[in-house]
């Protein structure tokens, strides 16, 4: 596979996180308080059972082709653009890693407001590195149609 198939495969990618992030931190994380405490415990278990496959698989992607990237890096692209995608995806990572998944553990037993703010707060780490992944790739995208033209 060439490096612009690489490109294209991981800005897909990037950019099907960047809607997926904005919608779980805008809509679907602040309906988390509204869920109701005799049913949160199921609620929660439900969310990490039905939205793993939905993150996981494209994050993988993701990480993959950012990491192939920087063998096969295209053209119109610099190597420290690669350089710095792959370390917004460390970023986005360690905050899944770190952040966002013990609160979701720690959810899993009832809800408690203090872990459901550090949760939602937390999350714009990958918010706003998602966003940024996005919008370095659609630079080069963007110098790719120019060339077209």
């Amino acid at each position: 596979m060439t490096g612009n198939a690489i490109f294209l495969f991981n800005l897909l990618s990037t950019w099907y996180m960047v809607g997926l992030i904005w919608m779980v931190q805008i809509v679907h994380y602040n309906l988390f308080d509204r869920v109701g405490s005799n049913v949160f415990a199921h609620y929660e278990a439900e969310h990490n059972r039905l939205i793993t496959p939905i993150v996981g698989i494209p994050m993988l992607i993701e990480i993959a082709t950012a990491a192939i990237l920087l063998w096969q890096t295209p053209s119109f692209m610099p190597k420290s653009a690669v350089w710095v995608g792959l370390g917004l995806i460390v970023v986005i990572w360690l905050s899944t890693l770190l952040l966002q998944i013990p609160a979701h553990q720690r959810l899993l037993e009832g809800f408690d407001p203090a872990t459901y703010k550090r949760l939602v707060s937390s999350n714009w780490i990958r918010t706003i590195a998602w966003s940024a992944r996005g919008l370095i790739l659609g630079y080069y995208l963007s110098l790719v149609l120019q060339r077209i033209k």
